[in-house]
């Protein structure tokens, strides 16, 4: 493997010159620059990245702590997460925190131990003692999707209240008046706050929202089978299922296949999380959006401002419905086709 001493020898320049030159330093010229990535491209020389944190005590490595890998919201989060650090120069390392407090703090030891410049977290709930203290320790910090209240560090996340309000709107002009939720955990705030949005929206239409139709749920797609079960087993059941995230909403929907139901028919169903699954079931199913892919994007830049001693702003993005037809929805009608092209007859 070749060395930055190769480096220097093969393009007639000092090992000092070769590191500038590596590190985009002003004082290198244009022809010395140039000779020394020829060098680097000839050899196949890689600088060694342990060896240069040590000398500027940074990693240019972020770490990302999400809450279920298993969610496709996440998977998608970490995607674009990952695109913008690496075209901000930083590398990410993973951790999956499976929607459990203790192996949430697991990776965040782990990444701190790494000596990583910075970390994103989508926090599984809001007492870690440890993330408290890494974030009022002077640790470069954002929360992302979810957060602590009362933690001084950027938010990145999208707003649903809005969207929720259109989702209730739309199940009123449906026709429905019997809405049920299933929740996700309550110590998150994504899942307190969806539950608080879907009840203010239903009291802007005068309906209820009864502890029954409450189910308790843990984003886990095992949970939606499980409330769903238990709301087709009322004495009056719910005509609409919410549920608060995408897996929850596909085991709402095995729930109903498994008595031989159908979704609208007899149950419909909404989600918050779109997805692109969502598209390929049968029915299509409506559901909240959140701009996943700008929010991971937004979250990094936020992260690196403030690594690099900028204030690094809390940024909320808006989500929005989107409408298909579990819910009851008409078929969109298909569009009439094209008239013949008459010959001219001249």
């Amino acid at each position: 493997m070749a060395s930055i001493k190769d480096v220097a020898a093969a393009a007639g320049v000092s090992v000092a010159t070769v590191s500038r030159a590596l590190n985009g330093h002003s004082s290198v010229s244009a022809d010395a620059r140039a000779r020394v990535m020829g060098a680097v491209e000839a050899l196949g020389y890689r600088p060694n990245a342990v060896a240069r944190s040590l000398r500027t005590d940074q990693t240019h490595t972020l770490g990302l702590v999400i809450s279920d890998v298993l969610n496709p919201y996440f998977t998608e989060l970490a995607r674009s997460v990952e695109e913008e650090a690496r075209a901000l120069g930083y590398s990410v390392i993973i951790g999956n925190a499976d929607e459990r407090p203790e192996l949430q703090d697991h990776h965040v030891r782990n990444l701190l131990d790494r000596r990583i410049d910075g970390l994103l977290v989508s926090p599984t709930d809001g007492g870690s003692p440890l993330m408290l203290d890494a974030a009022r320790g002077g640790t470069p910090m954002v929360f992302v999707d979810r957060w602590i209240p009362g933690v001084d560090v950027p938010v990145v996340r999208a707003d649903g209240r809005a969207a929720v309000r259109d989702l209730v709107a739309h199940l009123y002009g449906l026709g429905h008046r019997r809405l049920a939720i299933i929740a996700g955990p309550a110590a998150t705030t994504t899942g307190s706050e969806r539950v608080e949005a879907f009840r203010a929206a239903l009291g802007e239409y005068g309906l209820p929202l009864p502890d029954v139709y409450i189910g308790q749920g843990d984003f886990q797609a095992e949970s939606g089978r499980r409330v769903t079960e238990g709301f087709l087993d009322l004495p009056e059941p719910p005509e609409v299922v919410f549920a608060a995230d995408n897996l929850m909403a596909l085991g709402a929907l095995d729930a109903v296949r498994a008595r031989g139901l159908r979704v609208p028919d007899d149950l419909a169903l909404a989600a918050f999380d779109d997805i692109r699954w969502f598209v390929h079931t049968d029915p299509p199913i409506t559901a909240i959006a959140q701009p996943t892919g700008e929010l991971g994007r937004a979250a990094v830049r936020a992260l690196v401002d403030r690594i690099e001693g900028r204030a690094g702003e809390s940024v909320t993005l808006p989500a929005q419905l989107v409408v298909r037809r579990s819910c009851g929805e008409p078929a969109t009608p298909t569009p009439p086709s094209p008239s013949p092209v008459q010959r001219s007859t001249s």
